[in-house]
């Protein structure tokens, strides 16, 4: 082993009274067929449940649906679940300790089954011996329920979940192998993704951990060990931590821990360090993670850039890349996937690479990417964008790309995630934790390392040395004047926000280089505060979107005095005309904009190209103000989790 490495007890309300299945709630169900939940373990000398309840806050943002956990104590199982967030499970527990020092614990975003207390997790085997959490989708479950029900099984929940326990329980009882080994005979049966932690009544010095398809890190401590789908659960207790890969086991006790394959090989795994911090994780004082991560955006892009944009020597310096500049500059053409806001950086980014460097750049939704079979040749080079690393479908592209021998490169921000490990190379971000589902500061970091990469590739082609060198001493300036962004309009967002806090509609609209991030303030808006808000090319009104423009729909431009700036003052006064009500952001308030609009949001001049990451700090404030205002839940909005881990 490596160091460093009777009857159960089911606290739950009554089921309530099935309600009567409708239209609705079957879409409401398949739309909960994505997205992610989040898994915390604990084996050590400490009692489990505040290490659990504790963790499973800390994960809150990849699902609050309903919690629960499982401890083992003296050869008895304890489980307690409830419907809600980790809040109402602490809640539910009325004072009462749940005894135990080996646990899991499990945060939910919904997939296979309704919100409540039968399809919360943990779920257990009949014979109340062991339980299990999960993060996942196990796809060929429907199969497997048919056969076990062949068999005598009955199953209480709606969930994939209970059909892995009660095949785990068969292979158990059919074999008669210990719990480790059950498990690994019931992984090698099911199709689909997992990340799963189980614990048993009957050995509590035991806590299994498995995934393929959905993180999970073990954390190592004094004779003590974590199990948890990302860090945040895991660095207030230990730094040092082990990525498993998928097709991985770990078995833990309080000894020692050892990680094999599914196929039960011996691994030997390597003990990394984490980067972030307790602090970082928190909020600091902020009544929001959202705005906390908004204001952090000057010091999220002064990180990215640190020792990577050298005005002083006229460098960019990406060492993740080292060794394959000439790859990207001689590629024939550049296709970067992604997924949501990371989408609309990409989309950024094809403005920025084509621009500066002429290389040609096609932009593809990674979950559209992976189904259509992309026509992939020799000389093409795919770029993926995550914040998590975690991603499903742009995991799946990256697969895709190495499928066809087209080499892969990754922009992310959570070190040691599946796409750092599993792309030849790329850039982390450096951007610190985000926990607000909502992406801010990720947004402007991944458009902050996409303008390196530009210029990078720009260097002795397209830019001289002067513009080289002015267009770096520009970027390195951008942190401070997005401080000033947030200084002076934060405020006035605010006011603004008691006015437009009623719309029921928005249009954004921008061109060129703020063309995405018309995009991205229109997903902000509608990812927080529910209201239906459109993205599009400013010249694109005419097309359609203009037919609903009147006094009630507010219309945000992004009026930079650029190379677009009068196609875009037109735009405008076609919106006035029809007595839109207009917003805009720009550079340099003149009277005629002023005469035009509602609102005017002034922000510094800098260059075009660099624009995106000012006029979107005003858009996310805007878009904070008019949730906070209408009582939404800010960083934990409905249907949402912070990354789509699985389909």
């Amino acid at each position: 082993m490596q160091r460093p490495s009777p009857a159960v007890a089911v606290a739950k309300k009554p089921a309530s009274t099935p309600a009567r299945v409708c239209f609705s709630s079957l879409l409401s169900r398949q739309a909960n067929r994505t997205s992610m939940c989040g898994i915390v373990g604990y084996i050590g000398s400490q009692e489990a449940e505040e290490l659990l309840l504790t963790g499973l806050k800390r994960l809150e943002y990849r699902g609050y649906d309903s919690a629960g956990l499982a401890t083992v104590d003296d050869a008895a199982l304890h489980v307690q679940k409830q419907e809600g967030k980790v809040d109402d499970l602490r809640s539910s527990l009325n004072g009462a300790s749940v005894a135990g020092t080996t646990g899991i614990g499990h945060t939910r975003w919904a997939t296979h089954g309704a919100p409540n207390d039968v399809n919360a997790h943990p779920h257990v085997s009949s014979d109340g011996a062991f339980a299990l959490v999960h993060n996942g989708i196990i796809e060929n479950h429907g199969a497997i329920k048919e056969r076990l029900e062949e068999k005598g099984y009955a199953f209480q929940s709606e969930t994939d979940t209970e059909v892995l326990v009660k095949l785990i329980e068969e292979v158990k009882r059919a074999t008669d192998l210990s719990l480790p080994e059950a498990v690994r005979q019931a992984l090698t049966q099911v199709v689909g993704a997992y990340g799963i932690a189980v614990v048993s009544r009957e050995d509590p010095d035991l806590l299994i951990a498995a995934r393929n398809g959905s993180p999970l890190i073990l954390g190592v401590g004094d004779d003590e060990y974590f199990v948890g789908s990302d860090a945040a659960p895991l660095v207030e207790h230990t730094r040092q931590v082990v990525y498993l890969e998928d097709g991985e086991m770990a078995t833990l006790r309080h000894s020692g821990y050892e990680v094999t394959t599914i196929d039960n090989e011996p691994l030997k795994k390597e003990v990394h360090e984490l980067e972030w911090s307790l602090g970082e994780i928190e909020k600091g004082g902020y009544d929001h993670f959202m705005l906390k991560e908004i204001m952090e955006q000057p010091d999220a892009l002064e990180d990215a850039m640190r020792g990577r944009v050298r005005p002083e020597d006229n460098q960019i310096h990406l060492g993740g890349l080292h060794g394959h500049w000439d790859q990207l500059r001689e590629a024939d053409r550049i296709v970067i996937a992604a997924c949501g806001t990371s989408w609309h950086a990409g989309l950024v980014g094809e403005y920025l690479i084509e621009s500066a460097s002429r290389v040609p750049v096609e932009v593809e939704y990674a979950s559209e990417f992976r189904y259509r079979d992309p026509v992939l040749r020799e000389g093409d080079v795919v770029l993926v964008i995550s914040q998590s690393g975690e991603t499903a479908d742009t995991l799946a592209a990256v697969r895709e790309a190495h499928s066809k021998g087209i080499p892969c490169f990754g922009i992310c921000n959570v070190v040691g995630s599946t796409i750092a490990r599993e792309t030849d190379a790329g850039v982390y971000l450096h951007a610190g934790p985000e926990i607000g589902v909502a992406s801010t500061k990720a947004f402007t970091a991944q458009v902050t390392v996409l303008s390196m990469i530009a210029l990078k590739l720009a260097e002795g082609r397209t830019l001289s040395k002067a513009e080289l060198a002015d267009n770096i001493r520009a970027l390195a300036g951008v942190p401070d004047k997005v401080r000033r962004v947030l200084n002076a309009s934060n405020g006035a967002l605010q006011s603004m926000a008691h006015t437009y806090r009623y719309a029921s509609n928005f249009l954004y609209l921008g061109r060129g280089y703020n063309f995405p991030v018309a995009l991205e303030g229109a997903l902000k808006l509608k990812e927080i505060s529910y209201i239906h808000a459109e993205g599009y090319p400013a010249a694109e009104m005419k097309h359609g979107p203009i037919a609903l423009i009147d006094r009630s729909m507010p219309v945000v431009f992004m009026a930079m005095k650029d190379s677009t700036y009068d196609k875009v003052l037109s735009n405008i006064e076609e919106v006035a005309a029809r007595e839109g009500s207009v917003i805009a952001i720009t550079d340099d308030k003149d009277a005629e904009l002023e005469s035009l609009c509602e609102a005017v949001v002034e922000i510094p001049q800098t260059k075009e190209f660099l624009s995106p990451l000012l006029t979107v700090i005003p858009l996310q404030l805007l878009s904070y103000h008019i949730a906070v205002l209408r009582g939404c839940h800010v960083d934990q909005p409905r249907n949402l989790a912070k990354s789509v881990t699985v389909e």
